[in-house]
């Protein structure tokens, strides 16, 4: 529901959830057994992503049939990579300068469904074109080769971590030198996208489509689709070339959960409180001047405990203070993203910091028990407020932790007021 940046935060501010339901007929439409629908788990909800089949190929060059056959998280992500480097004021061909890209992608199901299902595509197309369409590995170096960027060009996997550790990367390659400018995020998209999904006791998909982040109601998340896509650049060079700054990373962290934990798809507390703890230590941040915390928030009655118990943990070595951090989870607005999760929570804390306006927690009501919001630094709330200053700077954190243990947290700042001098 958003193609504009414009719209995504009207969205997030108005409170909208982005939920359609589908009939019967679209989701036959889209191929799913007639057996299944009738099941009373089946579930005939989603969020699906407009002109998806829409494409400029001849654009970027690209012969019709060769366009057919690419993945279409990475056209619509070569589409997007072209338009947030205009947006920063820098067209892709004539930049003087590396710019690195770091970003990854979901499972592509396109290719399952739709490409080698027709069998005289498949085989026109021909075995190595199909690889170079749809496989992970050549998502980034074919936007660098297709837009002339210079810089590092590394596709990367971490499931619903990889964008917000594609930012952290692009960080680390921009403090190295490596590169002037770099691109980060990720792609994520399902198909058939009309299809619903089953519902399954002790899985992590919600059993009526709704996602609800720290309520007492959470029962699990839901699939989103999305691209998203972050144009960074260190923080002198962009005050000295008078580009437009949204908002400073001050600092952030990756690490992996490791063994101990329940089981290699579980959470773990220790991780994520070691992670959140060292990119507040690498951005030399008090906890106590973070007023917004865009969590993970999967709504999972295992994953919301473990993440609250942990940013609880993290902040509590440096302050006693209850309720002064405001708690956002963008997935109840649009689902799971998967491997463009991450950047999309990063662009809503960014509008959020921009807008100076913590918006509603979708869907929530009453604050999860097991939770003890009450007794932590942190708060939630089904309004949406005006994000008063304090006697420093807004500052916001972000966290995406991946299925594996990768997990990545983020600590922005609010872009510095810059005087413009006049002749």
């Amino acid at each position: 529901d958003a193609p504009t940046l414009d719209r995504f935060w009207e969205n997030i501010r108005d409170g909208v959830e982005s939920l359609a339901t589908y009939s019967q007929q679209e989701m036959l439409d889209a191929g799913m057994p007639p057996e299944l629908l009738k099941n009373p788990n089946y579930v005939p909800k989603g969020t699906t992503l407009d002109a998806v089949e829409m494409f400029d190929a001849e654009f970027f060059q690209y012969a019709p049939g060769e366009a057919q056959i690419m993945d279409p998280q990475q056209r619509l992500f070569l589409e997007c990579a072209w338009e947030v480097l205009e947006n920063a004021g820098y067209p892709a061909g004539g930049i003087g300068f590396p710019v690195g890209l770091y970003a990854g992608v979901s499972m592509n199901t396109y290719m399952m469904f739709h490409v080698l299902a027709n069998r005289p595509l498949a085989e026109a197309a021909g075995g190595y074109q199909l690889m170079l369409g749809n496989d992970k590995d050549f998502l980034c170096t074919r936007a660098s080769y297709k837009l002339d960027l210079k810089g590092p060009s590394v596709t990367l996997q971490t499931a619903c971590s990889t964008s917000l550790v594609a930012v952290e990367m692009a960080c680390r390659a921009l403090a190295r030198g490596e590169c002037d400018m770099a691109i980060a995020g990720g792609s994520s998209m399902n198909f058939p996208q009309k299809s619903g999904y089953l519902y399954q006791e002790g899985m992590i998909f919600s059993p009526d489509g709704h996602c609800r982040p720290f309520d007492k109601g959470a029962k699990g998340t839901r699939a989103g689709a999305g691209v998203g896509l972050v144009a960074l650049k260190r923080y002198s060079d962009a005050l000295r070339d008078g580009d437009t700054i949204h908002a400073v990373i001050r600092g952030a962290a990756i690490n992996n959960d490791g063994g101990s934990k329940a089981g290699y798809t579980a959470p773990s507390i220790d991780g994520q409180t070691e992670v959140i703890a060292m990119a507040q230590a690498v951005a030399g941040v008090e906890p106590r001047s973070i007023g917004f915390m865009e969590a993970h928030g999967t709504a999972t009655p295992l994953g919301d405990p473990i993440e609250i118990a942990a940013l609880t943990r993290a902040f509590r070595d440096r302050t006693g203070d209850t309720g002064f951090c405001r708690l956002g989870a963008l997935k109840a607005n649009i689902g799971h993203l998967d491997a463009a999760a991450g950047v999309a929570g990063l662009i809503k804390a960014v509008l959020c910091l921009k807008n100076a306006y913590i918006p509603p927690l979708v869907n929530f009501t009453e604050p999860n028990p097991q939770l003890q919001l009450d007794e932590s630094p942190f708060a939630a709330s089904g309004e949406g407020s005006d994000w008063v200053a304090g006697d420093g700077p807004r500052r916001a954190a972000v966290s995406s932790f991946g299925i594996g243990g990768t997990n990545a947290h983020v600590i922005l700042e609010e872009a510095p007021t810059l005087v413009t001098a006049e002749a």
